[in-house]
């Protein structure tokens, strides 16, 4: 199994997990006279179980990505990065006053919208390239 066929199974895990504790969760309690439809016992003991493969294919996986972990941490970091640039307000010019009282105000920016832009794109170019190598490393290294 390569760490790409890993990374799609710990999501499955991760999700059926995620089910047998829902069930669990919902079927615990229920009204007496009732069908029970789910054995709670059950659920949570296939929780365990899937919980300690999960446990295991993480471990593998981490250790098989301990050569890549500066491009994975630096992915991180640059999609947070993207994500407060994004966020940097550059309204400038003439503005209308927010109760439109007839005031108008006149914003500047440091960086305008452009220049906004322009780092952005630099900023997911870096992460497609970052990205690009990372699935390759998952599709070639076995665990």
């Amino acid at each position: 199994m390569n760490v790409k066929q890993a990374l799609k199974e710990r999501n499955r895990l991760a999700k059926e997990i995620k089910e047998l504790y829902a069930i669990a969760q919902s079927n615990n309690s229920i009204e007496k006279g009732n069908e029970r439809r789910y054995n709670v016992a059950d659920a949570l003991a296939q929780a365990a179980e899937l919980t300690k493969q999960l446990v295991e294919l993480k471990t593998k996986t981490h250790l098989a990505n301990t050569p890549v972990f500066d491009k994975i941490f630096k992915l991180s970091e640059l999609k947070s990065t993207i994500v407060n640039i994004k966020s940097i307000d550059c309204t400038e010019g003439k503005q209308s006053s927010r109760w439109d009282r007839g005031e108008v105000n006149f914003k500047e920016v440091e960086m305008n919208v452009l220049e906004k832009d322009i780092i952005v794109k630099e900023l997911e170019k870096e992460v497609n390239d970052l990205q690009d190598q990372l699935d390759y490393h998952n599709s070639v290294t076995e665990i």
